[in-house]
């Protein structure tokens, strides 16, 4: 909103509104507020839960440290949504694609952690939504999205195309310059002419491949959103740990679209220039001071849980984030820890079902499934657990950022 008025009174002539237009300065602005927001507002909300008893029920799964934890605060969530969706509103372009779809995202997926929050504190069913829901919701929001990056005409990259040479001196200079497609293409990491186009799926279909490409497109976002959002949703079993990790990753995704949409560094870095993404900066800017801004009140000992609220959407903003800047084969580098929860109860399940019809007695991988439970069991102390998976998920950042130039 703000940005638009300052293009307004920047058109006017006014002295010094046209700092808005700057990218970096409204993303430090979304930062601040988002902090700001989080941390004046937490505390309000913090009360209110009190007061109204919103406290989370706990199962006795035999963890030490875990009993204390009954009757914390949840729906915490709430707060990282308002961070983020205020500053957004505040200082970023309204009419920008990448925006609304984020936002989109980030509402929908809001609402339905909502749901699930509410069922569990107010209705006294620990099972929450339905799980079908759940994945009816997720599915939804991924059609959603999967439709309006394929289907809008302001979605688009540019690549450096040769169009003739120069003789220099006797040496023959190729000549490029920047066109506009709306190929579906993404990054390969690790692989040095690392493009791909879900397009080329669909060979059999020659010329018509570009053409129903949304028929790959479309569920593979699906697929993505809805594993991301479940993953920060299983990670979120201890304090500041979901929180902790989703800030990281959100800075990574910061970097990335930063380069992504300035042609300068693009053209550098030999990487996709997606017009118009840099605005994302000033999204991703805000989740970032959302996410620690919630941590202050998060880390250990918690004085409030987030719940599936803050949860889901935070995983499914970083999986749009990243299908949006073309970098979704990163996913399983930069969301490493969601990825290892995700994948610590798949096989925890899948081996205990497999023993147990082999021998009539199942067997475990993991002491305790999501991975974070398995060293609970192993004696090792919350705090410990959380800043080790920080680190880890440091290291795959840097990784991921290492991936534009280690090709």
């Amino acid at each position: 909103m703000l940005y638009h008025l300052f293009e307004y009174l920047n058109d006017l002539g006014v002295p010094g509104s046209g700092v808005f237009r700057y990218i970096t300065f409204r993303a430090a602005l979304a930062v601040i507020f988002s902090l700001l927001i989080s941390l004046f507002f937490g505390k309000s909300l913090i009360r209110i839960l009190q007061r109204k008893q919103v406290g989370e029920s706990i199962r006795d799964l035999g963890l030490e440290g875990q009993n204390e934890k009954a009757g914390t605060p949840t729906m915490g969530g709430v707060i990282i949504l308002m961070a983020i969706v205020i500053p957004t509103l505040l200082f970023a372009r309204l009419d920008n694609i990448y925006i609304q779809t984020l936002l989109l995202a980030t509402v929908w997926l809001g609402i339905i952690g909502f749901v699930d929050d509410y069922i569990k504190v107010f209705k006294k069913n620990k099972k929450g939504l339905a799980g079908k829901f759940k994945i009816i919701g997720q599915v939804g929001v991924g059609l959603l999205v999967g439709t309006m990056l394929y289907f809008n005409s302001d979605v688009m990259i540019k690549q450096k195309v040769e169009v003739g040479k120069t003789v220099i001196m006797g040496k023959s200079i190729p000549q490029y310059e920047w066109q506009e497609t709306r190929e579906l293409k993404t990054t390969i990491p690790f692989v040095k002419d690392n493009e791909f186009d879900y397009a080329d799926l669909l060979w059999f279909l020659g010329e018509d491949a570009n053409k129903y490409a949304w028929l790959v497109f479309i569920p593979i976002v699906i697929f993505i959103v809805t594993a991301v959002s479940n993953g920060a949703n299983m990670t979120d079993g201890l304090d500041g740990l979901a929180t902790g990790t989703s800030a990281i990753v959100g800075v990574t995704l910061a970097i990335l679209a930063f380069l992504s949409g300035n042609y300068v560094f693009a053209d550098y870095l030999n990487i996709m220039y997606i017009p118009n993404s840099g605005e994302m900066v000033i999204f991703i800017s805000a989740f970032i001071g959302a996410a620690i801004g919630f941590l202050w009140y998060n880390a250990y000992p918690a004085q409030v849980f987030m719940g599936d609220t803050g949860s889901l959407a935070l995983g499914g903003i970083i999986a749009v984030f990243a299908i949006a800047i073309r970098k979704e084969l990163l996913i399983p580098i930069f969301c490493g820890i969601f990825l290892a929860e995700n994948l610590s109860v798949v096989f925890q399940v899948l081996w205990f079902k497999y023993t147990r019809s082999r021998t009539g007695v199942g067997k475990r991988i993991f002491l305790m499934a999501p991975l974070h439970h398995h060293f609970q069991k192993k004696n090792y102390t919350e705090p410990k657990i959380v800043t080790r998976f920080w680190i880890v998920g440091i290291m795959l950042a840097v990784i991921t950022i290492v991936t534009l130039k280690l090709r």
